[in-house]
């Protein structure tokens, strides 16, 4: 099976992007964040290794503390990679059953931080999606509610898109969704050129 990243920087619309090549040209999509969120809730071992890590707190109610955590791991690179340590793997394994169960010419596995825990090696082709900062900032304000220092420290925990695009094989500005979705297409088609 081909399989595409799809990386960009927090906010940059890498989830607009997945839904356009999932639900106007059919190629299936592994939303990598979501699915480590469900495991995180799910699985056993991993509950049991984050509460090890953060402590009671991890949890509230048998559902993951999101603010309690992040407001950990965005202060704290050590917790932030210790607890990637507990996560990716399971995620991973997740990844290579779901594969095994898709049947079209490429799947897209989206990742938010794709070159930074080395998760492009597994790619056959990288696309990073792009955006101005600006635009980035009033999308995540307008989405979640956080501030723009909250938002400011998640994207200096990312590569810039400067060193993405530079390993990439394509790039998707995101600004307007038509446009975007032109793009997709575009790549679409390349993508299933290189196949033959």
């Amino acid at each position: 099976m081909i399989i595409v990243g799809l990386t960009g920087g927090i906010g940059s619309g890498k989830t607009t992007v997945a839904k356009v090549f999932k639900e106007k040209l059919g190629i299936p999509v592994y939303i990598a964040d979501e699915e480590a969120k469900k495991l995180m809730n799910r699985s056993k071992i991993i509950k049991r290794k984050l509460i090890q890590l953060f402590g009671a707190n991890a949890y509230v109610n048998e559902e993951l503390n999101k603010p309690f955590i992040a407001n950990i791991i965005f202060n704290d690179k050590v917790y932030l990679q210790k607890m990637n340590a507990i996560v990716h793997p399971r995620v991973a394994k997740h990844f290579q059953k779901w594969v095994l169960k898709q049947e079209a010419p490429y799947i897209i596995k989206e990742v938010a931080i794709l070159f930074e825990n080395d998760g492009y090696k597994q790619c056959d082709f990288v696309i990073t999606v792009t955006a101005p900062k600006d635009l980035r900032i009033k999308r995540l304000l307008q989405r979640d509610n956080t501030t723009k220092a909250n938002i400011e420290a998640i994207m200096n925990n990312q590569w810039t898109d400067e060193e993405k695009v530079k390993r990439s094989h394509f790039v998707i500005e995101n600004i307007s969704l038509e446009n975007t979705k032109e793009q997709v297409l575009e790549v679409h088609n390349q993508i299933l050129k290189n196949l033959q």
